[in-house]
């Protein structure tokens, strides 16, 4: 992606404007930072939406935009009343035809130099990880025959971005999806129709040993990873502070006593620091980021010591990386000072014991033990003690439905309201173990149950990081050729994908209802780009894996989606 918007810029030369929809704004902002695009002779950077504009016909426009109606239309009234001299015009995804012959008819006064196809149609969070957003991502949750105009609307965007993905690969991949999953075959039967019929001559790229697996999997056959506790840097800082493409924003009371908003990029490839940290455990963070001002330190000694012009020049050479290496020391004390404050103030540590016992521990009494102590905390926060009861209830759904009554009427007693106590209820219904394909919680096999034991003998390295997400075993199963075809079919003839035993090079995994950093961090350590313990992970080794999906989750967007689909529960019935 970074490629294309590099070749954007550069293949038109001269002083220049880049107008951006609101989705591909946050496509150019991940990869590209506000300096880099300067350095393209960039000097203004503009939404496509953006109302009384001024004249400057001696700038040229980049115009890097979805092929949408939308979109179409406002290109249509810039192209009317030009306010700059030239139009490059570049679509992220496959243009319509009748969208061409709109605007050839509007360019009246022959401004648009080119038009151009640059499949970028997803926004790259970091080079494994992806996510291809959805409006209103509530409907992901749901059957899709609730709403059909909204979950068409969010098969319709998935299927387009996964296929400007494709095509940015330069590949036509198998598909497998998982079958349990309305949404998820859906989109893998449209993808499939787009790709080898609607399409067809655009995918023909050739298919052998090389040819990649697609697997789209539901966000609710893992309700768990989204629910808890991060204690890793990049998933901490999401799940504490939020992290929205790369940025995270903090208010802090200012001067003034009013609230002042401040903005940090966390991504890995402007910020070294981060690069090296962002999979490393909340103990060590701190040692790092203290080594990190340490050394800030000895190099603000170094330039203060200023008394020759050789000095000076060495100074002057130096001080772009000296202030850039200052921003980052900056931003990351701050990012851990706030993140320190938080897990004080809802005592995450004794919270996140509990969430690891009920997510990877299988005794009943002592989990309902330390869920009723939960409870009677008064330091814990209503919305964690919530969050606690419903990794209760999927834990021990079949079994714990006398200590739920309970938990629930406890919390019913300190003051929860009853819209946010059925929220319990609806994700048994949407993610409950009769609507799972996986094993959860490691207890389906024998193989599985002989794993778990087996790491209860030998212990953990970390109590608060034992859990691994349900993406974990199903990499594995994938890997050792055992991932079933009755669970996760191919789209298409069968005489046209090689068979469930087959071990592809590369597989991309869309998670339909969104990812987490939890997994994102699993996958890159699969893939040995990471400085994290990569022995953790089983099979690390040759076949890599890209991670999608419609957004980014943690718990307090997972939870805000339940409560959206509760809402249209009630609408509809």
């Amino acid at each position: 992606m970074r490629e294309y918007v590099r070749k954007m810029l550069v293949d038109v030369t001269g002083m220049k404007v880049l107008l951006l929809d609101r989705e591909t704004l946050h496509v150019v902002s991940t990869v590209y930072s506000q300096t880099e695009i300067l350095q393209q002779e960039v000097f203004l950077v503009e939404r496509l939406d953006r109302d009384g504009t001024e004249p400057m016909l001696h700038m040229k426009a980049v115009c890097f935009v979805r092929p949408t109606g939308e979109n179409v239309a406002l290109l249509r009234r810039h192209l009317k009343k030009p306010c700059y001299g030239e139009f490059h015009i570049f679509f992220s995804n496959i243009v319509k035809d009748t969208y061409l012959q709109e605007l050839a008819e509007a360019d009246q006064q022959e401004v648009v130099s080119q038009v151009q196809e640059y499949f970028g149609d997803y926004v790259a969070l970091e080079p494994h990880h992806f996510c291809v957003p959805v409006e209103n991502e509530a409907v992901c949750l749901q059957p899709p025959t609730w709403s059909l105009m909204q979950s068409s609307r969010v098969i319709d965007r998935t299927v387009e971005g996964l296929a400007g993905l494709m095509l940015s690969l330069k590949c036509r991949p198998h598909i497998r999806f998982q079958k349990s999953s309305d949404l998820c075959r859906r989109i893998s039967n449209d993808l499939w129709r787009h790709m080898y019929e609607t399409e067809k001559e655009l995918f023909d790229y050739r298919r052998g040993d090389s040819t990649p697996m697609l697997l789209l999997v539901d966000r609710l056959d893992d309700p768990v990873t989204p629910l808890l506790t991060q204690w890793t840097y990049q998933a901490m800082i999401h799940e504490l502070l939020g992290i929205r493409y790369n940025r995270v924003s903090i208010k802090k009371e200012g001067k003034s006593s009013k609230q002042e908003e401040q903005e940090f990029v966390v991504g890995s490839e402007a910020d070294p620091f981060f690069k090296t940290n962002m999979y490393e455990n909340y103990g060590d963070l701190g040692n790092n980021v203290k080594e990190l001002v340490d050394e800030f330190a000895q190099d603000s000694n170094q330039h203060s010591s200023i008394t020759t012009v050789a000095d000076m020049q060495h100074f002057v050479e130096a001080y772009p990386e000296f202030r850039a290496k200052g921003g980052h020391v900056s931003k990351h004390v701050t990012l851990l000072t706030e993140m320190s404050k938080i897990v004080d103030k809802r005592i995450l540590l004794s919270v996140s014991q509990t969430e690891q016992e009920l997510a990877c521990s299988s005794g009943l009494s002592s989990a309902a033990d330390a869920v009723s102590e939960a409870i009677g905390n008064p330091a814990i926060s209503d919305s964690d003690k919530l969050r606690l009861v419903m990794l209760f209830a999927l834990r021990y759904e079949r079994d714990g439905t006398r200590y739920l009554s309970e938990f629930i009427q406890k919390l019913s007693n300190l003051g929860l309201p009853n819209r946010k106590l059925d929220l319990i209820y609806t994700l048994l219904r949407v993610g409950g173990e009769e609507k799972r394909t996986g094993d959860l919680f490691g207890t389906k096999s024998l193989r599985a149950r002989a794993v778990k034991i087996a790491r209860g003998l030998k212990g953990v390295e970390n109590v608060y990081t034992q859990h691994a997400p349900l993406l974990a075993n199903t990499m594995q199963l994938l890997l050792s050729g055992r991932l079933r075809d009755m669970d996760y079919p191919f789209v298409g003839p069968a005489t046209s994908h090689p068979g469930s035993n087959w071990i592809p090079p590369d597989v991309i995994v869309f998670v339909v209802g969104g990812t987490t950093y939890e997994e994102s961090r699993y996958v890159a350590m699969h893939n040995g780009g990471t400085s994290g313990t990569s022995s953790q992970v089983a099979g690390a080794g040759t076949t890599k894996f890209v991670l999608g999906g419609t957004s980014v989750q943690n718990s307090r967007s997972f939870i805000a989606q339940l409560a959206e689909l509760a809402d249209m529960e009630r609408s509809n019935f």
